[in-house]
């Protein structure tokens, strides 16, 4: 069986680029880190975000809409930092530059030290920034001694 690595890289349509990239710029590069890089494909342009693990990628929609996390497709994307203490490290440089994200806050109807932060896209895209919990590195970790 192929074991699966990681996930490469991630689509998201946006209704306007010149609106979404700042917001992007904002949490990506300047928050978390990502580096960018534009480019055209089918005539159309691009802007790509990514860090050693995947990429991130804005293209312009070719559909008038907007998003509704209940319809079929992506409800949620979630971004994973190393600590607690990172997310709300996150949050408060999201708040500071103008993005409405929620305080960092533990949810333990998740998990005992499940922590998140939330925030939405320009187009209604939600977005999270989680710590990486115990119960994912056991996983990690011990993978193969798992039934």
């Amino acid at each position: 069986m192929t074991d699966v690595t990681g996930i490469d890289h991630i689509y998201i349509t946006v209704s306007d680029l010149a609106r979404s990239e700042p917001f992007y710029d904002r949490v990506l590069r300047d928050a978390l880190g990502f580096r960018k890089n534009s480019f055209t494909l089918a005539g159309d342009p691009h802007i790509q975000y990514y860090n050693r693990h995947f990429g991130y990628v804005l293209r312009p929609a070719r559909v008038a809409g907007v998003h509704e996390p209940y319809a079929p497709g992506l409800h949620h994307f979630c971004l994973r930092v190393d600590s607690v203490a990172d997310v709300h490290a996150v949050a408060e440089q999201l708040r500071a530059s103008g993005i409405e994200a929620t305080e960092a806050t533990t949810y333990p109807q998740y998990a005992a030290d499940y922590t998140a932060t939330f925030f939405i896209d320009p187009d209604g895209i939600r977005l999270e920034v989680t710590n990486y919990r115990l119960e994912r590195r056991q996983r990690h970790d011990h993978w193969d001694a798992a039934s």
